[in-house]
């Protein structure tokens, strides 16, 4: 990321209307001028718009950074609303796409700030695509398989990403920094593989919203940190506390382990697309089938769909309700099939009412 040296300050003519609404930004001396003119010129994408990502977009709007990219495959329901701060009733009412919800309040928030939406599943075969140019990854997601995909990508490319983490009352953020002279561990160096057995989501332990914004607000320091050119402040450490019981713990990453298969070896199973399962939503009963990508015809899928069940749309998603299961229909053929967590009945369905 190139930078220039201020030509101007604050508090004269055009600059100071440029730079009022930062003033206090500006102030804090680790930014200053030079910082805020950084950040006007950076680029974040933000995998993953829902409770972390929505905070975390929020903030860097605020912020001033010049580019956001906000990447998300799901839509608005009224149960996000009590964590997801970007999005209203309205939002849920219209079961409006989460990224695109997103653009609109965050060019609302600040209309400096180039917005780029994707509603997309982030793959294999699209990641290079969508992320490549962002100066630092921002983990918004709720699985681990999406994780280990950004963690591939980022090493691969020598991108910086932070990986954040919010479930029940606990919070976690971890800075990856894959190359220069402040490189860090990588998220496999610390698991070199996902975690086993049955693993809490926030569909089983519920989530504390104040969890979800002290999750985001740290990972937005630590990405301000870097944009700024203040890296060598950032935390090299897996940090975590419960804030119900106000236990924290903190595990070093300083350091990449040589057996390490991403960042030592330099493998990259996940970006080969080796062994990618369904994934189950969080926060519900679902199941997103993905087989390929296809133009759809939502006008002839509804009047095709109409006979069996309620069916409504716009340009951005069809909705199919049929008994006690909805099948959310994107434009490329993506579905989510809402009433089930059993990638075999999902399938069915899938295949009966769209088609494999």
């Amino acid at each position: 990321m190139q930078t220039e040296t201020a030509e101007v300050s604050p508090g004269t003519g055009q600059a100071e209307e440029r730079w009022d609404r930062y003033s206090r930004q500006i102030l804090f001396r680790p930014v200053g001028l030079e910082g805020q003119q950084r950040l006007a010129e950076a680029h974040v994408a933000v995998v993953g718009c829902g409770a972390t990502g929505a905070a975390a977009a929020s903030l860097l709007a605020r912020a001033g950074v010049g580019r956001i990219t906000v990447l998300d495959r799901d839509f608005v329901e009224w149960s996000n609303l009590q964590r997801q701060v970007l999005f209203t009733e309205e939002d849920a009412a219209e079961a409006l796409p989460k990224a695109e919800a997103a653009r609109r309040r965050l060019s609302g928030i600040n209309g400096e700030v180039e917005v780029l939406a994707h509603v997309a599943d982030l793959s294999p075969s699209n990641i290079g695509s969508l992320l490549t140019g962002a100066d630092i990854l921002l983990d918004g997601t709720d699985n681990f398989e999406t994780r280990y995909l950004l963690n591939d990508f980022a090493v691969e490319r020598g991108v910086p990403w932070i990986y954040a983490a919010a479930i029940g009352s606990y919070a976690a953020t971890m800075n990856i920094l894959p190359a220069g002279e402040h490189r860090t561990a990588c998220l496999a160096c610390l698991f070199p593989e996902p975690p086993g057995g049955t693993v809490e989501t926030c569909d089983t332990a519920g989530i504390l919203n104040t969890a979800v914004n002290v999750a985001a607000s740290l990972q937005v320091t630590e990405a301000l940190k870097l944009l700024t050119g203040n890296a060598a402040q950032m935390r090299r450490t897996l940090w975590s506390m419960d804030l119900w019981t106000g236990e924290s713990a903190q595990i070093r990453a300083d350091k990449p382990r040589t057996d390490c298969q991403t960042c030592g070896r330099r493998d990259f199973p996940h970006l080969r697309g080796e062994g990618r399962p369904h994934i189950t939503l969080c926060g519900r009963n679902s199941v997103q089938i993905h087989e390929r990508s296809r133009p759809v015809d939502f006008q002839e899928l509804a009047d095709r769909l109409r006979p069996h069940g309620e069916v409504r749309f716009n340009g951005l998603m069809l909705r199919f309700h049929l008994g006690e299961f909805t099948l959310n229909v994107f434009p490329d053929g993506r579905t989510v099939v809402q009433g089930t967590s059993d990638p075999v009945r999902a399938r069915t369905l899938y295949a009966r009412f769209i088609g494999s």
